[in-house]
């Protein structure tokens, strides 16, 4: 079980925000014995929070969560400096209620995220520029990601610079209300003595101690449709191009999103049903000069993958959901996975990013030439019990394929299931 406490001051002008915030945190009660000798490796999240941490059981720190100042004009420009959270493709929220929604849960966090699922979070150390003329809006950020996640220390930096440009544009087209969205992201890493996480073989990873430094390249386009009587449609398109050096090798990649959803005009429930398909490029021959593996950089991939055994990396995700809600406190969803490696010749990775200076942020198990991952069914309730407080339960379970049995024998289903709760005074 984890907690964390979140306790800010901050003020408000006309020319000035500012904005200082402790965060305490605990993990306890972490399992012992979920880890075992590799292609296996950590158990679940119970056995990664508890190497995390120094292999200890019980946890606790506090650290400074954001400290900044943002100067700024009416919502014209904004300058923020300091130590701030940060998820793209949320920059500026559209004002369509189907598109705002479409664009913190579909498109938000999947390169750049503040991990708010993990016990811990991370955070930016920098600068954040935003400018907006009409429906024009320009962001750059200069950054040092922090430590924390899964370790319960989140007061350091990284060794890692992280570089964010974007722009933004919402206009109505004859189909209805869309808004595009062009950026381009920079991310060294310079933390030569960690071993990279990739295909290659362990030898010749240990000897590769160069930077990585690597250039995503990509855009997204949001297109919501109303169908009167029928309801409403929407549409998600997103793609990245991915160049620069992975170490020693050159690093070439791509990953894309096409989803199709449709809101029904039955307002009881308020259903909107979602189907869909992801790629992130995999490796296809570990000992040529270059490195094919798409490179998620820090995301938040829990709200793609909410059974988190999976990422974008070497993978291709075919999938479906369900959305009710049939009380303005009460939501459910439900979501299908149909999960393949894009690349037999590459690993099953995991993880969310750099988190920590001593480990790389990604774990990848070998997959013996295996490209079907498992499948996936799982339904969560959040109910809103009084404005400051929600509750959240999840089950998911996952039905191993051939890859996952070839690695876990005796049994290769897994399950997941959580309650939380949050309290805002």
């Amino acid at each position: 079980m984890h907690s964390l406490l979140r306790v800010g001051l901050g003020q408000r002008g006309d020319r000035f925000d500012w904005k200082v915030e402790g965060a305490q945190d605990a993990i306890l009660a972490l399992p012992d014995q979920a880890v075992v000798p590799a292609p296996q490796g950590q158990l679940g999240l119970g056995g990664t929070y508890f190497v995390s941490n120094g292999n200890r059981s019980n946890n606790a720190n506090g650290f400074v969560k954001q400290a900044y100042l943002r100067i700024k004009k009416s919502d014209e420009f904004s300058l923020q400096l300091g130590r701030f959270e940060f998820n793209d493709g949320v920059e500026v929220v559209p004002k369509d209620a189907t598109l705002a929604t479409v664009a913190q849960t579909r498109v938000s966090q999947r390169l750049v995220g503040n991990f708010g699922w993990s016990a811990v979070a991370r955070s930016l150390d920098g600068a954040r520029l935003s400018v907006k003329h009409g429906d024009n809006n320009f962001t750059l950020i200069g950054s040092r990601p922090t430590r924390g996640v899964y370790q319960v220390d989140g007061m350091g930096e990284l060794d890692i610079d992280l570089l964010y440009g974007s722009y933004i544009r919402s206009f109505n087209t004859g189909w209805g209300p869309s808004r595009m969205r062009v950026f381009a992201i920079g991310y060294v890493d310079e933390r030569t003595s960690v071993l990279k996480t990739d295909s290659r073989p362990s030898a010749v990873r240990s000897a590769d101690q160069s930077d990585i430094r690597i250039g995503t390249y990509g855009a997204d386009y949001l297109q919501a449709f109303d169908l009167h009587r029928a309801g409403k449609l929407n549409l998600v398109l997103w793609g990245v191009l991915q160049s620069g050096s992975w170490g020693a090798q050159e690093h070439r990649a791509a990953a894309g999103l096409v989803e199709f959803g449709w809101q029904p005009a039955v307002p009881k429930l308020k259903p909107w049903f979602s189907v869909g398909y992801c790629y992130g490029s995999g490796d296809a021959n570990p000992n040529d000069a270059t490195h094919g593996t798409f490179f998620q950089i820090l995301p938040t991939p829990r709200p793609y993958a909410r059974f988190p055994f999976w990422n974008m990396e070497n993978n291709r995700d075919l999938f479906g959901a369900v959305n009710v809600t049939p009380l303005l406190q009460l939501t459910l969803r439900s979501e299908l996975h149909a999960l393949k490696l894009a690349n037999a010749s590459d690993l099953w990775y995991l993880g969310g990013g750099a988190f920590q200076p001593r480990t790389f942020g990604y774990t990848g198990r070998p997959v013996n030439g295996h490209e079907s991952l498992a499948s996936v069914w799982d339904i969560s309730v959040d109910y809103s019990a009084v404005n400051n407080f929600t509750v959240g339960l999840y089950y998911g379970h996952a039905w191993g394929g051939p890859l996952v049995k070839s690695l876990y024998p005796k049994n290769a289903n897994g399950q997941m299931a959580y309650l939380e709760t949050n309290l805002r005074f």
